[in-house]
């Protein structure tokens, strides 16, 4: 080994999964090393400017960070909290849920108490049953304990075969407010006969606790993670693409990246794309019934952004995002759009650049798309890094479909055009080639209510010193994969050590 750098730990991508990871490692006194393919760390947490504005590429908004509740605490184990400038959303809608065929706005309150007061307004015969729902959230998400920093064996199986969809229908009758609860399901993608309710659950109780914007942007995470790497003394190198590994006596030996360095590691975590990660490897590595499973697990849909930058002092800042539909009876259905319904809902959501701001600087919104309709430039590939070309067709193809949508946009709020100083947009293949998810998906894998084992990836795999990390393991957004970190590393330290650790932290802080 004389003359070769060695790590503790070697982590391949640093999406939130490897950095959070890396750190709680790190704190642990073992050498950490990160190794990302991109000119920017962070994963789903970069940000991009376009016409001098910043946009998120992932991080629109976060749940859990008001003092005491589960992100917050996280964070401040992981010694970013502090640092973090946030812009509380508005209170009393930090979500609004509307239909095309309806005049009203239907909010999202923050507090449980007051998310079904603003909802009995304009549900006055059903404050019992937004109360049964509000309760059947909390339950579900108590059913997973290190959702709360709580010692526990973990969920029962029945509560990861509940469907969402059906759950909604046995609840209430009244199609709108099913609608109305399910609005925000383009959070995680939300398919009607496979989303399990649990899925749900997670998504909407940290933003029902509270919701913040990232004051100029996601990667404000990144930095202050990457700060307190360094500060452990973990290295962290980009450019550095992760092309084969060594082996030795079936236990991997080492990362070789495309510039031809080798790094030499005890454990190997991979917070990339499973699929990837196993093509990597090698097939034969694997139990062919794994290897098998892995490959066939379906992607969740991919997305079409635009990104409008407005002309200075033209269009009011809103302080929620808008979850728009064009009927109440597609909230599920909106991925499986034809050519000429689409876009048949989307998410639209403005960047925050100060505390009080007044006029919006810019406005994202993002709608499903099928990857299918790239085939003909799959082969094509463009990131910073690496500048690549798609042809004159494929910005043809773009165009027509930011036109599409920039209609159906216009139509809920009105007089935006005359506001847009320039538009940017990005297709499955920019989500694909800059985050790395199988062809560009949004938040990892189908999670599947009647099937849940088969959906379910382990961080542990059969190679004994390989793990794995990120939005495909237990849970995607913020709060789900930094858990799913906390879960990856109690492989290695010990679960009721790790988690001791971190209460213990925390308690001694306050």
């Amino acid at each position: 080994m004389e003359g070769k750098k060695k790590y503790d730990i070697v982590i391949i991508g640093s999406g939130l999964g490897g950095l959070v990871s890396a750190i709680i490692l790190a704190k642990e006194g073992k050498s950490v090393c990160v190794l990302e393919k991109n000119n920017q760390y962070g994963g789903n947490l970069q940000t991009f400017v376009r016409d001098k504005t910043i946009f998120d590429t992932g991080i629109h908004y976060i749940g859990g960070l008001s003092e005491g509740q589960n992100l917050h605490q996280y964070f401040s184990y992981l010694g970013i909290m502090d640092n973090l400038k946030l812009k509380k959303m508005d209170e009393d809608a930090f979500d609004i849920i509307s239909f095309d065929d309806d005049q009203n706005e239907y909010p999202h309150a923050q507090g449980y108490k007051n998310f079904i007061k603003q909802l009995v307004h304009f549900f006055p015969d059903d404050e019992e049953t937004i109360k049964s729902y509000c309760e059947k959230i909390m339950y579900t998400c108590d059913s997973f304990p290190l959702y709360n920093l709580k010692q526990g064996e973990g969920y029962q199986s029945e509560i990861l075969s509940i469907n969402a969809k059906s759950y909604l229908d046995e609840l209430t009758s009244n199609e709108k407010l099913k609608a109305v609860l399910a609005g925000s399901n383009f959070l995680y993608a939300g398919i009607a006969d496979k989303t399990p309710l649990y899925v749900h659950a997670l998504s909407v109780n940290s933003y029902i606790q509270s919701s913040y914007r990232c004051i100029r942007g996601g990667s404000q995470i990144t930095k202050q993670l990457i700060k307190q790497l360094r500060k452990y003394g973990g290295e962290i190198f980009k450019h550095r693409e992760v092309t084969a590994f060594g082996f030795e006596n079936n236990r991997l030996a080492s990362a070789k990246t495309k510039d031809g360095e080798e790094y030499f590691g005890d454990i190997f975590i991979s917070n990339i794309e499973p699929k990837t990660t196993l093509k990597l490897i090698g097939e034969d590595k694997f139990r062919k019934s794994f290897y098998s499973r892995i490959q066939s697990l379906e992607p969740l849909p991919s997305a079409f952004s635009l990104y409008i930058v407005f002309k200075p002092e033209t269009f009011k800042y809103l302080n929620h995002n808008y979850y728009h539909f064009s009927d109440s009876k597609r909230v599920w259905m909106a991925n499986e759009y034809t050519q000429q319904s689409w876009p048949e809902a989307y998410m639209a959501s403005m960047n925050v650049s100060s505390e009080n701001q007044v006029w919006a600087e810019s406005l994202t919104a993002i709608t499903y798309m099928k990857f299918d309709e790239f085939q003909q430039w799959e082969k094509t590939s463009n990131t910073a890094s690496e500048k690549g070309d798609r042809g004159a067709e494929y910005e043809k193809f773009k165009q027509e479909k930011q036109e599409t949508f920039l209609k159906v946009i216009d139509k809920k709020f009105p007089g935006l055009r005359n506001c847009i100083q320039s538009v940017h947009t990005s297709t499955p293949l920019s989500y694909r080639d800059y985050i790395g998810g199988h062809n560009g998906n949004l938040y990892g894998y189908v999670k599947d209510s009647n099937n849940p084992m088969k959906t379910f990836i382990s961080p542990k795999t059969k190679l004994e010193n390989l793990l794995l990390t990120g939005q495909s393991i237990n849970m995607h957004g913020v709060l789900g994969v930094t858990i799913g970190a906390v879960v990856t590393c109690s492989e290695i330290l010990g679960k009721d050590y790790l988690l001791n650790k971190i209460t213990t932290e925390l308690a001694n802080k306050r």
